[in-house]
Order: structure tokens, then sequence, then C-alpha cells
């Protein structure tokens, strides 16, 4: 027997086919699926968008269950490992992530996945654990108040600027971030930030030259 052959046989002798057994596979999964439904319930609850999408919240239950059998697969023979990555390596994810939470969340389920995969459920367990408490923390630290959007029609465009002497009256910070003139009536789009908003909407409404104002609020970067 030549030296390569010794190699190649102790080499391969670690990594031989271990046999699972089905419950096994079906506890691994089933604490897997556990922790899955808790990341679903955290993720409904933290996000905050106008549309929230369910199928993308059950795809995240989804995504620990399969890289935890992924990981049993892959344990249990190095052939399998192997192939493993090639099948993997050819996968592209090109939907958009547009939001850097639901990321997170990804990363979240797939890490869950890897360590239950991995027999090292307690990992997973503190990771949630503490990944729920720094979310929810820093979800409701107030860092800054976002601003007001305000939206008038001005009859005249020269009332502009006596309309924003009134806003500066009411706001420490005010900036226009939209001016349209047309017939010789102006659309002003203003980024507010006043304390008294229903005092000022009432004085701007009754200036000269006023049609209308509308104060909105925005899920947009805040201003400092």
């Amino acid at each position: 027997m030549s030296f390569s052959d010794i190699f190649k046989k102790d080499f391969l002798a670690s990594y031989t086919s271990e046999n699972i057994s089905v419950m096994h596979i079906a506890a691994v999964l089933l604490i897997t699926a556990v922790i899955a439904a808790y990341i679903f319930m955290v993720y409904r609850l933290v996000t905050k968008k106008t549309f929230y999408s369910k199928n993308f919240n059950i795809s995240l239950a989804a995504l620990a269950v399969t890289t935890a059998a992924i990981i049993l697969a892959v344990q249990s023979s190095i052939v399998i490992s192997l192939g493993m990555v090639g099948a993997l390596s050819i996968v592209r994810f090109r939907t958009a992530v547009k939001e850097p939470m639901d990321l997170c969340f990804m990363f979240w389920s797939i890490a869950v996945g890897i360590c239950c995969g991995a027999h090292m459920t307690e990992v997973a367990v503190v990771l949630s654990l503490v990944l729920t408490i720094l979310v929810m923390v820093l979800d409701r630290l107030p860092i800054g108040r976002a601003p007001m959007i305000l939206v008038a029609n001005l009859k005249e465009s020269q009332k502009e600027p006596l309309f924003t002497q009134k806003i500066a009256e009411y706001c420490k910070y005010y900036k226009v971030k939209s001016r349209n003139i047309a017939a010789g009536k102006c659309n002003l789009v203003i980024e507010v930030r006043a304390l008294k908003e229903y005092e000022m909407m009432q004085e701007l409404e009754h200036l000269e030259g006023v049609e209308s104002v509308s104060l909105v609020s925005h899920d947009g970067e805040v201003t400092f």
C-alpha cells in the first residue's frame, strides 16, 4: 500500500458517513421550528412597514429549518458537504432587500439554523434572547424626533417670504424641500419641526393669500 493510499484512508476515516436516526433529525428540526416561530413573532412585532409581508416572515422561519437540515446533511459525509458547496454556489438571491432590518432577520434565521444543525441549541437560544432584547431596546431608544412635512398652496408666489417668516416663529428648524410656481400660484413642500403644531397651522391658515395648508408625518430619515 502506497503512502498516497494510507493518507487517503486516514484522511477519509474521520469523515465517514454517519447514520443519523429519524428521531434525532425530527428532534433537531422541531427545536429549530420552535425558535423559528419565535423569530416569526418578533419580526411581526418589530416591523414598522406600512405593508407587512407575511410571505417574507414565513420565509424567515422556513429558512432556519432548511439551514438546519443542510447542516445535518453536511455532518453526515464529506462527499455530501462538498456536493452541497457546489450546489449552493450556483444559487443567486436576486430579490433586493430594501429594509436593513429584513437583512438582520435573515442572518438571524440562518444563524439559528446553523447552530441547531450543529447541535449547539444553547447558542441559538441565547442568541435569540440577546437579539430580541437588543432590537427592542434600540428600537425604543429616543435618538431623534422625525420632522413633519408641511404642504402649502399660496395664491401668489410673492407671499412666500411672509409665509416662511410665520413658520420661523414656531420652528427652530425648517427647510424648503420643493417649490412649484405656476400661473402666479405657488406650491411649497417644507420640512418642519414644531412644538406647537396646531397653533402654527391655525396661524398659517389665516394668513392672506394662503389657499390651503397640510401637515403630514413621514417615516424617512431623521434630520438632526
